[in-house]
């Protein structure tokens, strides 16, 4: 009897475990034979906030559910946190198992089509692993591009208060604002995904989010190590490590 493919979760809050979560549904849409399994450090999100960075404590929380994450039997790895960046670095030289972020095929896609890119954020510690991996993926691709930062500064808070419009006002004003010196914009926490169109439409540029293609790209992951020849995964994994996956928000 076959084993179903499993793909594991990681996250550092609550936010986007609960069933109705949109990663759930895509993976449901994307994967309907492939077990899930979620591993939750809830606190640590809010301890890369608290620190102002991905502190060696926090690292070594994400390293952790990363190995509990292989333990498990989990085929591929996938990091729904923007923020822990770093962390998943060091947890890739540890772990045997593929790990894919959330954000590696948005950055890859961004520096693909634009030169000058925009990155939003409405949490600080997301802009400097989010800058990084644009800069990693445009050095990977020989493309010399220029990134812009803007910061919605107080926006997370509001959201988490439960003001989703005045949330999604100040996230619309940074956007504009940034979008008079960019080509392209990338969100860099999943939290304004849902925001996508609306920025699109109100700047008229481009805008990248990640759930949707992170999700994409870590089945893609998947399929090539569960359900093609070897060469085949081979090959796959080798593109997957190229856009940064062999992997707050």
């Amino acid at each position: 009897m076959s084993t179903a493919p499993s793909i594991a979760v990681l996250h550092t809050s609550l936010l986007f475990v609960n069933p109705d979560s949109v990663i759930n549904e895509y993976l449901s849409e994307l994967a309907p034979d492939a077990k899930v399994l979620h591993f939750v450090d809830s606190d640590v999100l809010a301890a890369v906030v608290r620190d102002g960075e991905v502190s060696s404590a926090s690292t070594q929380r994400m390293v952790h559910l990363a190995q509990a994450a292989e333990s498990a039997g989990a085929d591929v790895i996938f990091s729904a946190c923007s923020s822990v960046g770093p962390a998943i670095d060091v947890a890739r030289r540890l772990v045997s198992v593929p790990i894919v972020k959330i954000d590696d095929a948005m950055t890859a896609s961004a520096v693909e089509t634009a030169d000058a890119i925009g990155v939003l954020a409405t949490v600080p510690t997301t802009m400097p692993p989010t800058r990084a991996l644009v800069e990693e993926k445009a050095r990977a691709a020989g493309r010399d591009i220029t990134v812009r930062e803007r910061l919605c500064e107080g926006a997370f808070s509001v959201l988490m208060s439960g003001d989703r419009d005045r949330h999604d006002a100040m996230v619309l004003d940074g956007a504009r604002a940034l979008a008079t010196e960019v080509d392209a914009i990338v969100l860099a926490q999943a939290s304004m995904a849902r925001l996508a169109p609306a920025i699109a439409e109100a700047v008229g540029k481009p805008v990248l989010s990640s759930p949707r293609s992170g999700t994409e790209n870590a089945v893609r992951v998947l399929h090539a190590r569960t359900t093609e020849p070897a060469g085949a995964t081979n090959k796959a994994l080798a593109t997957a490590d190229s856009q940064g996956g062999c992997g707050a928000r």
